[in-house]
């Protein structure tokens, strides 16, 4: 027997309803979203690992252990993470506060040095003086500055250390409960949806190559990049380790620049000091960390799962930081990535019958 379709307006009162129910749901995860993403995007990575374990283990167990594993690599090492950048940050702040005069007697001491009498004639044809007191200036307010942020940005997470252990406690509960249910939350939100089911899945496929890909490739390319610059500094002399590395896998995510805008200024200052030698080692350095890791490991750990303009992902990255904060590293990929993918569908299966439509 064939069921009647409702009435137009019996449709449309169920779907304002529906819409509002909708709408408050969101109301109340709103305060939870970053958490949820988050959990999502781990639950991808950490999946093959659940799905490896839960062929000789019950769902339960294979979740738990590998919820214990995300504890071990992730949670531990972070709040270690949290509490020295806060200290270096706040050393940081400290110096540049009182750094202004003694930075200035010392490069006022390699003034005559050649490299700063060639760099000195080539900013006067640029139009502009260099000249100690002013770059001393600059560095000791740009210290004080980029200090004071990262300082507040991290005191702030170990003030707040009961949230942050609560956040992070939601979020291994969440993936535990990912991990178990995930085809089948899949497949619910799969039969909610209108839209075709291959577009749908198309999509998520997506979300899962540019996580596998930003998480997995350029987040390790990127681990990697920020531990070998702290090295690097220490090896050097050149400042607090945690903060500089911290700050270097930060733009390790960046394509062209990457960490190139924290370790060429490095050079510059060695040689400023008269140690040309060092200067040249770390420009060697750079170079070999650069070409070993963006031309070699990084293409093996992505492949072609990002198939994004290099412009398009310095942008998304920029915005995504400037408008989400750190998360925008992970967030400006995925809306890009959501964008180009439905817009993929559109041309493929919407445009024809768009430009088709006769407005009266």
């Amino acid at each position: 027997m064939q069921e009647n379709p409702p009435s137009p307006m019996v449709m449309r009162y169920f779907l304002i309803l529906f819409l509002i129910s909708i709408l408050l749901v969101g109301r109340l995860l709103w305060p939870f979203l970053s958490i949820l993403i988050l959990s999502y995007l781990l639950t991808s990575v950490f999946r093959p690992i659940y799905n490896l374990l839960n062929r000789k283990l019950p769902d339960f167990f294979a979740s738990l252990l590998t919820c214990t594993l995300v504890v071990l690599l992730v949670f531990i090492p972070l709040v270690f993470f949290v509490f020295a950048l806060a200290q270096e940050a706040q050393n940081l702040y400290e110096w540049g506060r009182g750094a202004g005069a003694n930075l200035g007697l010392k490069l006022r001491a390699f003034q005559e040095s050649p490299l700063f009498v060639r760099l000195q004639e080539t900013a006067a044809l640029l139009g502009f003086s260099l000249e100690p007191d002013n770059i001393s200036r600059t560095l000791a307010e740009l210290a004080r500055v980029v200090g004071l942020f990262l300082y507040n940005q991290a005191s702030s997470w170990a003030a707040n250390i009961m949230m942050f252990v609560f956040s992070f406690f939601l979020m291994i509960l969440t993936i535990f409960f990912l991990l178990i249910e995930h085809d089948r939350l899949l497949n619910y939100i799969l039969r909610l949806s209108p839209l075709p089911d291959d577009q749908e899945r198309r999509l998520f496929a997506k979300f899962d190559e540019i996580t596998g890909a930003v998480l997995i490739g350029n987040g390790i390319c990127a681990l990697i990049q920020g531990v070998l610059g702290g090295v690097i500094f220490v090896v050097f002399s050149l400042g607090p380790p945690v903060l500089w590395g911290s700050i270097m896998a930060v733009l390790a995510f960046l394509p062209i620049f990457g960490i190139g805008l924290i370790l060429v200024p490095a050079a510059l200052f060695l040689g400023f000091k008269g140690g040309l030698v060092e200067a040249f080692i770390l420009l060697t350095l750079y170079g070999i960390i650069t070409i070993t890791i963006e031309y070699f490991l990084k293409p093996k750990l992505v492949g072609s799962r990002v198939k994004m303009h290099t412009l398009l992902v310095f942008l998304s990255i920029i915005g995504g930081l400037s408008a989400f904060g750190f998360l925008g590293i992970i967030y400006g990929p995925l809306i890009i990535t959501a964008f180009l993918t439905l817009a993929e569908i559109y041309q493929s299966s919407y445009d024809r019958y768009v430009k088709n439509v006769n407005f009266h």
